[in-house]
C-alpha cells in the first residue's frame, strides 16, 4: 500500500539532504494519509531529528515560521516546505497550546502527540510506512480514532473535538465509538476555544464533501454549546404537508443539496433559524411558521456576529435568508420586482437557495417545485437578454446626467433616480435617456411647486402624469 506514496522531487531532496548529514527525515501527517488514500496531497510536511538550527544550516533559503515549536520553512524554487523537529508537547494550560515543547530524538514520541491515528503515520524511502497507532487500519475502515485515550487528546486541545467532525465530513468517515464518547464527555471544554477558531472549523465541516456529518455536533452535545439556536431546530417538528423532517434535519439536507459555496451553505443552515420561535399549530394539528424569515434574519445576524464573520459574507447570507421564502409569480413584471428587492448580484443564488430548500422537503412536491424555479430562471434569463432594468445602475441616466440638469448632489439625486427606476419598473420602454430626463424635469418642477407656499394645496385640479414640462410650468404660473 505504501508503494503509492510518491513525494515530489523537492520533498525527496529535503529528506535526502537531511539523511546525508546523519539525521532522520520522514514525510508525516496528512500527506501520508492522503497519499495512502490515492489522493494528491496539498502539502508535504517533514519531521526530522535535526534541530532547527541544523536545518537552517543545510538549506540556503529558509524562513523562521515557527522556531518556538521547532518548525523551519525550507524554500525551494518558490515552494515552501515545513520541516519540524521531533518534539514532545508540554502541558496544555489553555486547552489549546502547549506551554512548552521539548525536542526528542524519537519519531514515535512525535507521532504520539498527534490528534488522530490517520494523521499519525510517517514514511521514508528507507523505512517505508511507520504506523505505531494503527492509522492504516483505521484509514481502510474509514474511521476517525484518537491517538491514545480520547480524554487526554481533547483535554490537551479542545479544538480537536471539532477537528474530528471536520475530518469525518471531509473524508466521509465515521468517528470511532470511544472517540465519540470522549467528545461528548469533554464537550464543555469547547468554551475555551476562540470564536474565530470555531468558525473556521464549522466552515470546514459545512464546505466538506459530506456536510451531513455536521449532525455529529448535535449528537455529541457540541452544537448546543456552540450554536444553541440551531440545536433547538432539531427539537422543532414540522407537521405539515410540505415537510418530512424536523427543522434541523431539513436544514442539513438543504445544506447537502446546494453547491459547495461557504455563504450558500451557511444560508441553508440558517434559513429557518426562526422557526423554533414562530411555530404555531392550528386546530387540525398542522404546524405553521408565520414570519419566520424575518426572525431567522435576526437570529442569524446575532449568531454570525458572535462567530466574527466578515461583513461582506454576513450581508450576503442574511439577504438570502430574508428572501428565501418570498413568492415570485411567473410573470416578467413580478420577476423584475423580485430582482430589484433581492438584488441582481445574488438573484441566481436565491434561486439555488429556493431549489435546495425544496429538495429538502416532501419529495412528492419536488417536481412541481423544480418546474416553478426553472420557470423563474427562464423569465429572468430572457429579461437579461432583453436588457431589462433590474437596478439603478441599469437606468439610461445616472447621477452625472442629473447634475448636468441642475439637480443637487445627495438626497435629491438619490430620490430622483429611485423615482425614475420605479417608473421604468412599471413601463420598461421609458428606459431611454431623453425620456428619463424629461421625467426627471417633470418631477423636479412638481416638487418645487409643491414646496412653494402651498401653491398646490388650495387647488382642486391635478397634474396629468402625461403632461409635458412646459404644460406643468404654464399651469403653475396661472395662479
Amino acid at each position: 500500500m505504501e508503494s503509492i506514496i510518491n513525494p515530489p522531487d523537492r520533498v525527496r531532496h529535503i529528506m535526502q539532504t537531511l539523511r546525508q548529514k546523519g539525521h532522520e527525515a520522514y514525510a508525516v501527517g496528512g500527506c501520508v494519509r492522503d497519499a495512502l488514500s490515492g489522493k494528491t496531497p496539498e502539502d508535504w510536511d517533514i519531521a526530522t531529528s535535526a534541530l532547527p538550527e541544523m536545518v537552517k544550516e543545510l538549506f540556503p533559503k529558509t524562513a523562521d515560521t515557527g522556531l518556538k515549536h521547532g518548525t523551519v520553512t525550507v524554500l525551494l524554487d518558490g515552494e515552501a516546505f515545513e520541516v519540524t523537529t521531533f518534539r514532545i508537547d508540554g502541558r496544555y494550560e489553555d486547552r489549546r497550546h502547549p506551554e512548552r515543547v521539548e525536542f526528542t530524538g524519537r519519531l514515535e514520541d512525535d507521532l504520539s502527540r498527534r490528534d488522530f491515528t490517520v494523521n499519525s503515520m510517517a514514511w521514508s524511502e528507507k523505512s517505508g510506512l511507520i504506523d505505531p497507532f494503527g492509522g492504516r487500519e483505521d484509514l481502510t475502515a474509514k474511521r476517525i480514532r484518537a491517538v491514545g485515550h480520547p480524554n487526554e487528546r481533547f483535554n490537551e486541545d479542545a479544538l480537536r473535538m471539532l477537528r474530528a467532525v471536520r475530518f469525518a465530513a471531509r473524508l466521509g468517515f465515521d468517528i470511532d465509538e470511544q472517540t465519540l464518547e470522549g467528545i461528548s464527555a469533554n464537550r464543555a471544554l469547547i468554551v475555551n476555544i476562540s470564536s474565530e477558531r470555531i468558525r473556521e472549523e464549522l466552515n470546514g465541516i459545512l464546505t466538506a464533501a459530506y456536510p451531513m456529518k455536521f449532525r455529529l455536533l448535535r449528537d455529541t452535545g457540541l452544537l448546543k454549546l456552540i450554536m444553541p439556536e440551531i440545536d433547538a431546530l432539531f427539537d422543532t417538528a414540522q407537521n405539515n404537508p410540505h415537510h418530512i423532517y424536523n427543522v434541523g434535519d431539513h436544514s442539513l439536507h438543504a445544506v447537502a443539496a446546494i453547491e459547495n459555496d461557504k455563504c450558500l451553505r451557511w444560508a441553508m443552515l440558517l434559513h429557518d433559524a426562526g422557526k423554533a420561535v414562530t411555530k404555531t399549530t392550528d386546530e387540525d394539528g398542522i404546524d405553521h411558521f408565520y414570519g419566520h424569515p424575518a426572525r431567522s434574519v435576526g437570529i442569524s445576524e446575532a449568531l454570525l456576529k458572535r462567530l466574527k464573520f466578515d461583513n461582506r459574507s454576513m450581508e450576503r447570507i442574511l439577504r438570502l435568508i430574508r428572501f428565501h421564502d418570498r413568492e415570485i409569480l411567473l410573470r416578467p413584471k413580478a420577476v423584475v420586482k423580485a430582482v430589484y428587492a433581492v438584488g441582481d448580484d445574488i438573484f441566481m443564488d436565491l434561486l439555488k437557495v429556493k431549489m435546495a430548500d425544496m429538495a429538502a422537503q416532501n419529495p412528492s412536491k419536488l417536481q412541481k417545485g423544480i418546474e416553478y424555479i426553472l420557470g423563474i430562471e427562464r423569465i429572468y434569463t430572457q429579461l437579461k437578454e432583453e436588457h431589462y432594468c433590474f437596478s439603478l445602475k441599469d437606468l439610461a441616466v445616472d447621477g452625472n446626467d442629473l447634475i448636468a440638469m441642475g439637480f443637487r448632489e445627495g438626497k435629491e439625486i438619490g430620490e430622483t433616480l429611485t423615482f425614475l427606476f420605479e417608473k421604468v419598473l412599471e413601463e420598461p420602454a421609458l428606459n431611454e435617456k431623453e425620456k428619463l430626463k424629461e421625467l426627471a424635469a417633470h418631477k423636479s418642477i412638481l416638487d418645487k411647486l409643491d414646496d412653494s407656499c402651498g401653491i398646490w394645496k388650495d387647488r382642486d385640479d391635478t397634474i396629468d402624469s402625461d403632461a409635458s414640462v412646459s404644460d406643468i410650468r404654464n399651469r403653475g404660473l396661472e395662479k
